[in-house]
């Protein structure tokens, strides 16, 4: 009976009898017919010869075992969850054809196996449903690739796989891999990224690709919702990845390395890093949109520098990177020159400086101790041609940051002052300069005003100047260099403290005290004009005589009651800076009142400057003739002073503080409370309507017995806000930590608010707070 009519007779059975399938057939015609043993041979070698001739191997991952009649397919081999899917199709089967056929062809098995392989993967990296993404996989397709990697590492434990071969073949169609197959090829041991890019031989071309990849990962992963799934694949991929390349470019313990080590694949990885973070870098320089790509993937590297992924690795290796990346930001691009550095310093305050940059800085800080950061920022000085904006922007992070950088600065300025004037070099005096004016820029509570470092460092004999008149000549010829750079407020230093200088050598304080006026004359900016108290270290906008003098009378009473004498400022000014005095000064201090019955602090100042014969008669006798008038006629609404605080001033510091109270409620943002602070230090100069008065040590005097329990409205506003973010921040700290162990953020909230002046007024307004609570009781912090 043939295997036709056997087929037919089984589909024409009763109803009540089974079906009897092809191999029960087959068997039972096998035991009518007796086969002898070398026709039985000769049809296992035809069946052979049929299956080779039909054998696709480019598609043998791919198929299933299944019905006769049905298609096999590679979504039934590799979806589990499918109703078709057979499991009867073993690795076990896979790898004898592939003996087979590598018998047939010649080729070793492994080399077939993997050229197969490889095939599939393409397969399966083309077959995705959105082809936009370039770097990672979908659902179906990572599904297909995990059936596969089974397949293929029964294969290698079956030495039936070469891995040579395979990064090969995958280097051949290095355009059409997706970055997250070869991280999962990678964390399968199939082959390990630094064996696939080991095995090009173009260093440039392997950096090229990895380079295209990561950048592409990168701005795919900024633009998913961070609670998706592939969001955690993308952070999962960039984070080994990151951890790998610099633990292979920057190990630098030779126990640690293998025999068989690659040769250039800590090229490779150095290479890499160099050019992801010299993308970042140039997006952030070029200052693109935030949702453009570049920007995108500014932001997620960055974020992965400045998280935890580099301290996972237990070796040095993340120190040596964070300083080869510290000297990678302080000499990208070094296009400016030392005179754009001068008149652009200003811009590049802690708190003006990008926010991912000043991350960075943060996460570079916590590995490098401020000793070896001072001593590497020198180092790169010293050897480099440098990036001037990088450059001051650490050293403002550096002040913020730490609470010792003061000294640290103070003392490495006094080294490259010292090397300055023993070898006469002008780029070792200009660096000092640069970095002298760059910590004062984040103000005085955290390092001392420049024209106390110029006062301190040229107003001696002691100076480093005096020492012989080539140092004169060489300070006044550096002087005289930067004049026609120079801000108006640091001009306006060097001539009202100007260094020492013996009698016989004045002439050179006098040539350069010329140059210097002339110049302030062409920025129309006059010393004579110069209000009492005004700052000299801060490189703000020069203010207006007529408003400097409103804020240098407030001073000027604020001293004299605190210390019950006429200010020192204020009896030079009426000799050396009569112009200002008489013009600006005395009519801010005259200005017609009803005055009090009880003669307060401006009325006892003036009477105090009456006696010492500082007023002019005719000044005065108009004055109290306007104060009479003003007695006998009731001040309308024109005559009342605006006390009015404006809300546009305040609503920057009160989002900073905002933002700090947010930062005290994270402990993961405690290290970027430094960074808050400094934020709140400049908004706080913007809110009160003036500069801090560095210079000025006569402000900080206070004597509570004579303290008078009266604010302008604007400063009370300031304080209470102040107060009131004080007292928040404080609860929201201990709700976490006790009070001794929160660190010191306290003390820089102090420092950094009082150091503009206002500590007489918060310590007023904490006086009548405490006179309120303990009048009328209540509880002191809801007062607040």
């Amino acid at each position: 009976m043939s295997v036709s009519r056997a087929s037919g007779a089984a589909t024409h059975q009763r109803p009540g009898d089974r079906r009897r399938t092809l191999p029960e057939l087959l068997a039972g015609r096998a035991r009518k017919m007796k086969l002898d043993p070398e026709r039985e041979q000769k049809l296992r070698d035809s069946a052979v010869r049929l299956l080779r001739r039909q054998l696709n191997l480019s598609h043998l991952l791919l198929e299933v075992e299944g019905p006769p009649h049905k298609k096999l397919s590679l979504s039934q081999l590799i979806d589990r969850d499918s109703p078709k899917a057979h499991t009867g199709l073993s690795s076990s089967l896979i790898g004898s054809a592939l003996r087979d056929q590598a018998s047939q062809l010649g080729v070793p098995v492994a080399v077939l196996s993997s050229q197969v392989v490889a095939s599939s993967i393409v397969q399966i990296c083309e077959a995705g449903t959105e082809p936009s993404h370039g770097v990672l996989l979908d659902l179906e397709q990572r599904k297909k690739l995990s059936s596969l990697l089974e397949i293929t590492q029964y294969l290698l434990a079956h030495s039936m796989f070469s891995r040579l071969s395979f990064c090969q073949e995958m280097w051949k169609v290095q355009n059409s891999l997706l970055l997250e197959a070869v991280w999962h090829l990678h964390k399968q041991n199939v082959v390990s990224l630094p064996e696939l890019l080991e095995s090009h031989a173009d260093v440039q071309a392997v950096v090229a690709w990895l380079f295209r990849n990561l950048h592409g990962l990168c701005e795919q992963s900024e633009q998913m919702d961070t609670s998706c799934p592939q969001a955690d694949i993308a952070r999962a991929v960039l984070s080994d990845f990151v951890q790998l390349l610099v633990l292979k470019g920057f190990q630098t313990n030779s126990g640690l390395r293998g025999e068989a080590e690659p040769e250039h694949m800590p090229q490779v990885a150095v290479a890499v890093l160099q050019r992801m973070l010299a993308s970042a870098l140039e997006a952030l320089a070029a200052g693109v949109q935030e949702e453009s790509s570049a920007h995108r993937a500014a932001r997620c590297w960055f974020s992965m520098l400045s998280g935890h992924t580099c301290s996972m690795i237990s070796t040095d290796s993340p120190k040596s990177f964070f300083r080869h990346t510290l000297t990678q930001i302080l000499t990208h691009k070094p296009v400016l020159k030392v005179s754009d550095a001068i008149q652009m310093q200003r811009e590049w305050s802690f708190a003006r400086t990008h926010p991912l940059l000043t991350s960075l800085y943060r996460r570079l800080f916590v590995v490098v101790s401020p000793e070896e950061l001072v001593g590497h920022v020198q180092e790169v000085l010293e050897t480099h041609e440098v990036n001037w904006q990088h450059v001051l922007s650490c050293v403002s992070a550096l002040v913020i940051c730490f609470p010792e950088a003061r000294r640290l600065v103070t003392d490495w300025a006094a080294r490259w002052l010292a090397r300055a004037f023993e070898d006469f070099d002008l780029d070792s005096m200009v660096t000092v300069f640069l970095l002298v004016r760059q910590a004062a820029l984040e103000g005085p509570s955290l390092f001392l005003s420049y024209a106390d470092w110029f006062q301190a460092s040229f107003g001696s004999a002691r100076g480093l100047h005096g020492c012989s008149k080539k140092a004169l000549v060489f300070l006044f010829k550096f002087l005289s260099d930067l004049v026609p750079f120079e801000a108006p407020h640091y001009l306006q230093v060097h001539i009202l403290h100007p260094p020492l200088v013996p009698s016989k050598y004045r002439f050179l304080l006098t040539d350069y005290v010329s140059l210097a006026r002339t110049r302030l004359a062409d920025l129309k900016v006059s010393i004579e004009n110069m209000g009492l108290y005004e700052d000299l270290s801060s490189p703000g906008d020069i203010t207006e005589p007529h408003s400097q003098a409103s804020q240098d009378v407030e001073k000027a009473i604020a001293v004299f009651e605190h210390t019950g004498r006429i200010p020192a400022a204020v009896m030079e000014a009426s000799i050396f800076r009569r112009p200002y005095y008489v013009s600006h000064f005395l009519p801010a201090l005259l200005t017609p009142r009803m005055l009090p019955r009880v003669p307060d602090g401006r009325a006892a100042f003036v009477e105090a400057l009456k006696r010492a014969d500082k007023i002019p008669p005719s000044l005065y006798a108009t004055y109290r003739q306007a104060c009479s008038a003003a007695e006998e006629k009731p001040a309308g609404p024109g005559m009342k002073a605006d006390p009015s605080c404006a809300e546009g001033l305040l609503g920057p510091l009160t989002a900073a503080l905002q933002e700090l109270r947010a930062a005290m409620t994270d402990p993961a943002q405690y290290d970027a409370i430094s960074a808050r602070v400094a934020v709140i230090s400049q908004r706080l100069s913007s809110a009160l309507g003036l500069s801090e008065d560095d210079s000025s040590s006569e402000v900080t005097k206070v004597q509570l017995s004579v303290l008078v329990p009266k604010l302008e409205q604007r400063e009370q506003k300031v304080v209470d806000l102040l107060l009131t973010s004080f007292c928040q921040n404080l609860m929201a700290a201990s709700s976490f930590a006790p009070p001794d162990r929160q660190g010191s953020w306290a003390a820089r909230f102090v420092t950094a608010t009082c150091g503009h002046r206002l500590l007489p007024a918060v310590l007023t307004r904490l006086c009548q707070l405490l006179r309120h609570q303990i009048l009328y009781g209540g509880n002191f912090l809801l007062f607040v």
